[in-house]
């Protein structure tokens, strides 16, 4: 399945789990190798709803291809860490963790290394909100279909406002329509065959996922941490206005906005994602360059 997602002329760059502790719950962490050379920074990947950290192999292959040391991690209660399947035990849980792995990963690398935090879909929604807290300074924040409008209905705004007091744990289907997860049928295919993927969502996690959208979008104004925000303008699992209302309010200086108006949520994993890479590469190239070896 991994291998299916990388691009072709990109080698998989190959990745090894290990295991970390947050707030009683053992979450798995993923690290790509990066080739013996002096690296240009971090980037920590938080992955999306229902999905899991090796999904972004494409992704962290070029990432490493091009010298950056490569981590992510499974969400509480997504791939192989612990916790229910699209569950959410306390109203912290999500940047809880984030800030977890992210003093983790501080530790262990050299004061001069750049730190930047990539969040796709909802983790684009817990990465992006974890910085309008301002609970850890980063050097660079990439956001990819970040969750910041769910796009839910009348009703579904009230159950998600009503629920979370009744029954906080139950569990549904997240209802995201797949067939809109980009217009690559074979990563779809992987996506519905593979183990790791779960489809559920629980009542305090739609609660989370409704507030967080427009509590971060809020600040948009007070941003200061360089981002990269690209967004599908054909999405379907998460509404384009909540991008496209960050990138209005943002500070131009700070926040690079790009809108791929043809293509699907995973813009990433899209047939013609080249545009997309040749985007964060130039970001990359320009915020973080390559030193000379």
């Amino acid at each position: 399945m991994v291998a299916a997602n990388v691009a072709a002329g990109v080698e998989a760059s190959p990745s090894s789990v290990w295991f970390t502790e947050s707030g009683g719950a053992r979450l798995a962490v993923r690290d790509w190798v990066l080739p013996p050379a002096p690296a240009r920074g971090m980037v920590l990947i938080v992955h999306g709803l229902g999905e899991h950290s090796a999904r972004h192999q494409r992704l962290a292959s070029r990432l490493v291809e091009v010298g950056f040391c490569v981590r992510s991690y499974d969400q509480y209660g997504h791939g192989e860490s612990q916790g229910a399947r699209g569950g959410m035990d306390h109203a912290k849980r999500f940047t809880v963790d984030l800030a977890h792995v992210l003093n983790q990963t501080i530790s262990g690398m050299s004061l001069d290394m750049p730190l930047i935090l990539l969040g796709h879909s909802f983790g684009g929604l817990v990465a992006a909100n974890f910085i309008a807290e301002k609970r850890a300074r980063v050097h660079g924040l990439v956001l990819s279909s970040p969750a910041l409008d769910p796009g839910l209905s009348a009703v579904q705004k009230a159950l998600v406002s009503t629920l979370p007091h009744v029954v906080p744990n139950l569990r549904v289907s997240n209802g995201l329509p797949l067939e809109y997860l980009t217009h690559d049928v074979s990563v779809i295919d992987a996506y519905r065959a593979d183990p790791l993927v779960h489809r559920y969502v629980s009542a305090r996690l739609g609660r989370f996922i409704a507030d967080a959208g427009p509590a971060t979008v809020a600040k948009a104004a007070e941003w200061t941490v360089p981002t990269l925000l690209m967004w599908a303008g054909q999405d379907k699992l998460v509404a384009p206005a909540g991008s496209r209302a960050f990138a209005a309010k943002a500070p131009a200086d700070v926040v690079r906005s790009k809108e791929f108006g043809d293509l699907y949520h995973e813009i990433f994993n899209e047939l013609h994602a080249e545009p997309v890479y040749a985007e964060l590469l130039a970001w990359l190239d320009e915020r973080f360059p390559a030193q000379p070896r």
